[in-house]
């Protein structure tokens, strides 16, 4: 079955970096489109950034365009969202998305605390 397995949160301060990965499995990597979102406390869920299946084109939550770059390993099956000059706003829980056959599919999130 379908299995996102994201990695690489944690406690950062601002103006930090933090790479962030996902692994996927269970579905031909390589035919999706991937998808990195985030909820913050008291918020809905936001797509913060999506790749197309080369990897050769990428769209970004305004945001965080020209912070974040967005990246996918089709060999390893896996996404990555590199985030720099991390805010307090970027504080959140990161969750990794595919849409398979117009199912949605989420990861258990890794949590970015922006923080000093």
């Amino acid at each position: 079955q379908v299995r996102l397995v994201e990695s690489g949160g944690g406690l950062v301060q601002p103006g930090g970096s933090l790479r962030l990965s996902c692994a996927a499995s269970g579905f031909l990597f390589n035919n999706y489109i991937m998808r990195w979102y985030r909820q913050a406390p008291g918020k809905e869920r936001e797509l913060v950034a999506s790749v197309t299946r080369s990897g050769n084109s990428a769209t970004y939550l305004d945001s965080v365009k020209g912070r974040a770059t967005i990246s996918r390993d089709n060999a390893q099956n896996t996404v990555y969202l590199q985030m720099n000059s991390l805010k307090y706003e970027d504080t959140a829980v990161y969750y990794c998305n595919v849409r398979v056959e117009l199912v949605a599919y989420w990861g258990q999130g890794t949590q970015v605390t922006v923080s000093s």
